[in-house]
């Protein structure tokens, strides 16, 4: 069985060869902080692959963010540059989840929590405890959020 990590390797070796630099620079870094991460402990352990999936998404969620700094910073050919780093990430990533699916997902939570007990502002903790291991990977933090805060508003 291909780890992620050694697929990641692969993919890079192939970027070289290619002479794909923003392939291989992306991944070069990607690697570099999948590393950083096993090391980062009192020993040296090999990531799993929910790990690798963890540090790809912290990646990409860091080129999505430094693509809108630059945005607004007036310097769109280093957003440009970001962001196709970022859509290089996603690809190694679990499909993210369609708006309509989240909706459905946090709707199905909501009613779970007030079922619960759960109401005002003390229910988003109630739904994202919910609703959080149905996402996990699936969809971001804010974006999440951002769902269950309106579905408790309306």
């Amino acid at each position: 069985m291909t780890t992620l990590k050694s697929k990641l390797h692969e993919d890079l070796n192939a970027a070289i060869k290619e002479r794909d630099e923003l392939r291989s620079s992306t991944l070069r870094l990607t690697l570099a902080a999948i590393t950083k991460e096993e090391v980062a402990g009192k020993e040296k352990r090999e990531l799993s692959d929910d790990e690798v999936l963890k540090v790809i998404t912290k990646e990409a969620k860091k080129r999505r963010e430094a693509a809108d700094a630059f945005a607004q910073g007036g310097r769109p050919e280093s957003a440009e540059r970001e962001k196709a780093e970022g859509e290089l990430l996603a690809t190694y990533l679990p499909k993210q989840l369609s708006d309509e699916e989240l909706e459905n997902i946090v709707a199905q939570a909501v009613s779970e929590a007030k079922a619960g007990g759960a109401e005002g502002p003390r229910a988003m903790g109630a739904v994202m405890k919910i609703v959080n291991p149905k996402v996990a990977g699936l969809a971001e933090g804010g974006r999440v959020a951002a769902v269950v805060k309106k579905h408790l508003a309306g």
